[in-house]
């Protein structure tokens, strides 16, 4: 498994709190990099004015930070290109459907 990858299912612990999914299932992150201990993680939120940004972004450092090889993570919030449902994985919409 490939470093990203690895990423990846450690964010998969990671949910919105309003919808229940998990940030990577909805499509939220954008992109990772990981060298030399550091981890960059670009990703974004389901609207711009969401009341949960602060959790949800707590949440990604709180789930990569204090891994193996992990020192620094830093969290970029971007808004471009917008998230829309498409971007979700057949898990996530299977899961907001079972609503």
């Amino acid at each position: 498994m490939g470093e990203e990858q690895r990423v990846r299912e450690w964010l998969k612990g990671v949910y919105d709190p309003e919808l229940g999914v998990n940030v990577v299932d909805l499509g939220l992150i954008y992109g990772i990099e990981a060298e030399e201990g550091e981890i960059r993680v670009r990703m974004t939120l389901t609207t711009p004015g969401c009341p949960l940004h602060d959790t949800i972004i707590g949440g990604v450092r709180r789930a990569l930070e204090g891994r193996p090889g992990v020192g620094r993570v830093q969290v970029e919030v971007v808004w471009e290109p917008r998230w829309t449902p498409e971007r979700m994985t057949p898990e996530a919409r299977e899961q907001l459907q079972s609503f």
